[in-house]
């Protein structure tokens, strides 16, 4: 495969909009986009269907099901243009050479650092979406919020399609398979004897279900993003949220009420 230029936003810039994890990508990124990627097409030999779908250029939102680790190594190796996704920052801050070798890695695969978490943590992580979507970018997002532990498809979160809707980028469904089997939970390297399936689908305009600023907007679009996202799978559906475990009395009983999962 040959090497595709960085974009706009991975080179190095002193934009003051443009996130911190992406300003400090710089040669790393454009090094790991012209070995990274040819490397993992070769190791795992990934089966790759509708890259005719992917826009080459503007902002383009990824949604994707989340069965592995290695989703958000997947996702960059088969799509036709740079993808950016958010990993956590204790990826990025170990000590020594192993969390040195780990945040070259992670930056070499288009990853930003973010504090994962509800609340102010979520809001400022759609944030930095955002700020990538503007400057045309492409960012890549797991609705369902969390890795599915038993291979079912959970029900999706509002956060990308208020992305969606507030900035406009059409959403392309991704559809994951054998990613756990290639990496399964737990497991510290992954497996080379499996294959993956990336399944990229046609565009969502999800316009027509009104502003962001809409609950009923945001669940409506969420809710086809999912079905597309389902459609390329073919995972049985769980019907619920995949909830991270609660931590004190006061989040299980945010947990237990209604309220928008983001």
């Amino acid at each position: 495969m040959s090497a595709e230029t960085p974009d706009s936003e991975s080179t190095g810039n002193d934009d003051e909009r443009t996130p911190e994890g992406v300003r400090r990508m710089g040669a790393t990124y454009a090094f790991g986009r012209m070995v990274v990627t040819p490397l993992g097409r070769l190791l795992y030999r990934p089966r790759v269907e509708g890259r005719h779908h992917v826009p080459r250029q503007g902002p383009v939102i990824f949604a994707s099901n989340h069965l592995s680790f290695i989703d958000s190594i997947a996702i960059p190796v088969a799509a036709p243009r740079p993808v950016h996704f958010l990993a956590k920052a204790s990826y990025f801050d170990g000590p020594g050479m192993k969390g040195w070798l780990s945040k070259q890695f992670f930056l070499s695969i288009g990853a930003i650092p973010v504090t994962r978490g509800a609340g102010q943590a979520a809001l400022d992580a759609l944030d930095q979406q955002r700020l990538l979507l503007d400057q045309g970018s492409a960012v890549a997002l797991y609705p369902e919020g969390t890795r599915s532990l038993d291979g079912r498809l959970y029900k999706g979160r509002t956060g990308v399609a208020f992305l969606a809707l507030q900035t406009g980028a059409p959403v392309v469904p991704v559809g994951l398979i054998g990613t756990d089997r290639v990496m399964p939970v737990g497991a510290k390297m992954p497996s080379l004897r499996e294959r993956v399936t990336v399944r990229f689908g046609e565009p969502i305009d999800l316009s027509h279900h009104g502003a962001a600023s809409s609950g009923r907007a945001r669940r409506g679009a969420t809710d086809d993003i999912m079905s597309a996202i389902q459609a390329l799978s073919e995972q049985e559906l769980a019907g619920a949220y995949n909830e991270l475990p609660a931590h004190g009395p006061i989040e299980k009983i945010r947990q237990a009420l209604p309220h928008e999962r983001v």
